[in-house]
């Protein structure tokens, strides 16, 4: 099997994750990772037939793919992930790339020796700059950036990478009620459709029931004698 780029492990645990940026932005010591234990198994299986095809093996940054790749429930990859909390921000030194089952690679050396190649620091690669050509023209068109440049955002990959790491509860917890509403929308919508369709029969009223009052008793009274036997003892 050729090599693979994106796949790799943490140096401690020895778990596998799949690295989506090699570099955050303006984080030139930090990572954003996909742990392959926090997916589900149509989610992993998804994210590794994207770093296995074509345009994964291609993609400088493995997010750069993820951005035009669908999960089987057809929300966008990237965004998907990165609303679940699964883009995990992680120090590159606590990464090792493992292109094949011989072959590993602490991330942040892999950094620094692509930078070299390129004649840049890591640095340099944290603010999108590729090469000495592009830091050139850069610092010339932006005279004030020499000791803080910020690049364009021309990757939408990038706008998750740099607040990946920095999701609070409560902003997650918000991401889940937006999820929950734009469910909930939906589900009446498609009740509106079936009702539209075939209309839930009405539920016929129930029979009322009558409680029989008991009938009243009438009190029977004797007729009295005592009038009779006065008389017949004075005749």
């Amino acid at each position: 099997m050729p090599d693979l780029k994106h796949v790799g492990r943490h140096v401690t645990s020895r778990k596998r994750c799949v690295v989506a940026y090699r570099i955050v932005p303006q984080a030139p010591e930090y990572c954003l990772v996909v742990n392959s234990e926090s997916l589900d198994a149509d989610q992993h299986d998804t994210l590794m037939r994207l770093v296995e095809s074509n345009a994964g093996q291609t993609a400088h940054e493995l997010a750069e793919a993820m951005q035009r790749t669908t999960l089987p429930d057809g929300r966008n990859m990237l965004q998907a992930f990165h609303t679940q909390g699964k883009l995990v921000k992680t120090a590159t030194k606590d990464i090792e790339m493992i292109p094949n089952q011989q072959t590993s690679i602490n991330l942040a050396k892999l950094n620094e020796m692509i930078a070299e190649q390129r004649g840049i620091t890591v640095h340099d690669l944290s603010l999108g700059i590729n090469s000495q050509e592009e830091k050139a023209r850069h610092l010339s068109e932006n005279p004030d950036a020499a000791t803080e440049m910020v690049p364009p955002q021309t990757d939408p990959a990038a706008a998750y990478a740099e607040d990946a790491g920095l999701l609070t509860d409560e902003k997650l917890a918000n991401d889940y009620r937006t999820q929950a509403d734009a469910m909930e929308a939906e589900a009446n919508s498609l009740r509106d459709q079936a009702e539209q369709l075939s209309p839930t029969p009405k539920a016929k009223p129930a029979a009322k029931t009558t409680t029989a009052k008991p009938k009243a008793t009438s009190k029977t009274t004797k007729p009295t004698t005592s009038g009779s036997k006065k008389a017949t003892t004075n005749g």
